[in-house]
């Protein structure tokens, strides 16, 4: 049969298989539930029976990580395909094999191309609507934990306002108690409630770093020596933790408006956090790059990671993994709230084989 061979019967027949394929795809896509593999098989099986040589037809559907063959290419074969899409960007393809060796003769209509294209749009559009809900979902998500965030950090301002005075109190006397007595058991006392008094002192600092109530001192300053500075700190909590690190910088005079005791308190923390969870042997990359609006430091450890569960939770203030007493839940919390206030971002991410990046962005002028 040769194209001028189609009979009015025939091309009826071909005009009812693609309008029926158009609605099977349309249905595949609109029922769509967690499945997207499911969703583009059943989009290849329709698409495979609308075309005039279904018998020999092979559909090759490729979207990013996706792909999907309905059998083997053929050595001997002609093909016609579509492009898919997605903001302005190849993502894959739509694409129609015959099998020339069962059927030598075979070819494609011109109608069929357009109904190709129609399906990559199809599919286009899908993907575009899956994208556009993640991105809600994510701002969503974000509108939610600022707002909590919010509440959160005027209560907590309010706390920590509450027990500085207090606290005070119990220092300077614990203090002079010390001083005044003999008595060694009245002495050692004397020391716990001093170290509790500095304890807790610290973890009402950290709550006011959360609640942004710090004040802040903006200078410009070179990045460099800041970082060396807290890697030295923290010599001793490498050294027992028997972990090492690298710190790579791709500009030595990198300077930014910073406040240098909160970018050190944020370098605290990560690190400690690294050093915490790295095993022994393990090591801690620290790498800065920058442009010239901004720069770049991720903290990179070896340890297991974070749980996809826990990933959303990491940045909220008193969560924490760590056995009572050893954390109060609020240094990444206080991580965050200095970044913001700073105008940047951090985010994380896993560290394939094992081990999670933090990431900070950073404007070089506030």
């Amino acid at each position: 049969m040769t194209k001028r061979d189609i009979s009015i019967e025939k091309k009826l027949e071909e005009r009812i298989k693609e309008l029926s394929c158009l609605y099977e795809v349309s249905s595949a896509l609109r029922k769509h539930t967690d499945s997207i593999a499911d969703t583009l098989w059943e989009i290849c099986y329709s698409t495979r029976r609308a075309w005039m040589f279904s018998d020999i037809a092979i559909v090759q559907l490729k979207y990013e990580d996706h792909e999907l063959i309905t059998s083997g290419i053929p050595d001997k074969n002609i093909s016609q395909e579509s492009i898919i899409t997605v903001a302005g960007e190849a993502k894959g393809f739509l694409k129609i094999y015959y099998d020339l060796g069962l059927h030598p003769a075979a070819y494609f209509l011109e109608e069929e191309q357009k109904l190709l294209d129609r399906i990559a749009l199809e599919i286009e559009q899908f993907f575009e609507r899956q994208d556009t809900k993640k991105k809600e979902e994510v701002l969503r998500r974000s509108a939610e934990r600022n707002d909590r965030l919010s509440i959160l950090g005027e209560i907590t301002a309010g706390i920590a306002h509450e027990l500085n005075t207090p606290l005070g109190n119990i220092l300077g006397f614990s203090e002079l108690i010390k001083s005044q007595t003999k008595d060694k058991q009245v002495q050692a006392d004397s020391e716990k409630i001093i170290k509790a008094a500095i304890y807790s002192r610290e973890v009402v600092k950290k709550l006011m770093f959360f609640a942004c109530e710090m004040p802040q001192n903006k200078n410009w300053i070179l990045v460099k020596p800041v970082i060396e500075q807290a890697l030295r700190l923290l010599g001793q909590n490498f050294k027992k933790a028997q972990v090492h690190y690298e710190f790579r910088i791709d500009n030595n005079q990198l300077k930014a408006q910073l406040d240098s005791i909160q970018f050190t308190q944020v370098l605290f923390n990560l690190l400690i956090n690294a050093i915490y969870v790295s095993p022994p042997g393990g090591k801690i990359t620290i790498e800065i790059k920058s442009n010239p609006e901004a720069f770049e430091m991720r903290i990179i450890d070896q340890g297991p990671g974070i749980p996809e569960k826990l990933k959303s939770k990491i940045f909220e203030p008193f969560f924490t993994t760590k056995p009572v007493g050893e954390g109060s839940g609020l240094g990444l919390s206080v991580v965050h709230g200095i970044i913001k206030s700073h105008r940047g971002e951090i985010v994380t991410f896993d560290n394939p084989p094992a081990g999670t990046v933090f990431q900070i962005t950073l404007p070089l002028k506030m």
